[in-house]
This record gives C-alpha cells, structure tokens and sequence, in this order.
C-alpha cells in the first residue's frame, strides 16, 4: 500500500499520539507499505511555526527532516500536474494545504491517511 500523511496524522505519527486510529496505527508500522510525507506539509508546518501556531521543539528546517528519516518516511515533491489538478477539485474544501494533498494523492496513485471528514467527499483514496 502506497500511503501519503495529512500533515496532522504525521504530528501524531511522530509524538505517539492517540489521535491516531486502531486502524492507521499498523499500516504506518507495516514496512510492507510505502509512506510519503509530501513538501506541502513541511510547507504547512513551516507557516505554522511562522505564524507561531505550531510550537516544536526545533525550526522546521531541522526537525521535519530529522523526524522524517528517523519514521522512514519517503519525501514526495510538489509535481506541477499536482498544482495544475487543484483546478479541477470541487470546491467543498476551503484549506489550500489539504487541496493539494488531495490533488497529490490523486496524481500519484496514493491513499491520504486523514481524519478529515470533508477530504472523504473527494474522488480520493482515503484510510482512517
């Protein structure tokens, strides 16, 4: 299985949390499967901590990286055919970052790993 986090499932993913799902939890353990942490979430998590509503205990530019390698997670670039894809999305989802996860995942052959009940109305492969 080709998976791709929502930035809030890598959070969790990293800090052990709860929020995780009985069922995420051991597909994100399984070394069977693929898990890509995508650019646009390093992008969100970098503005987050800007904008000072993301404290972590290092700037962006070092600790998603770090925590990146250290859960085996494969880097997922922003493609151009996944910027150009957001135009033909619906608009049921306001947030730019989740609209291009979708559009990633789509362009990619990936299943989102979300909680967000509003990326599920998308023609989008979705786990939780």
């Amino acid at each position: 299985m080709k998976l791709l986090l929502d930035t809030c499932t890598f959070l969790w993913l990293i800090t052990d949390s709860q929020q995780l799902s009985a069922r995420v939890r051991p597909l994100l353990l399984d070394r069977s499967n693929a898990v890509f942490f995508s650019a646009v979430s390093a992008w969100e998590i970098s503005v987050k901590f800007g904008l000072g509503k993301l404290p972590l205990p290092q700037p962006p530019s070092t600790f998603v990286p770090f925590e990146r390698a250290r859960h085996d997670l494969q880097p997922l670039p922003l493609s151009e055919s996944a910027c150009l894809a957001v135009g033909r999305l619906p608009d049921l989802h306001k947030d730019p970052f989740d609209r291009m996860l979708i559009c990633q995942s789509i362009i990619e052959g990936l299943t989102l790993v979300t909680p967000d009940p509003l990326i599920c109305q998308y023609a989008v492969s979705v786990v939780w």
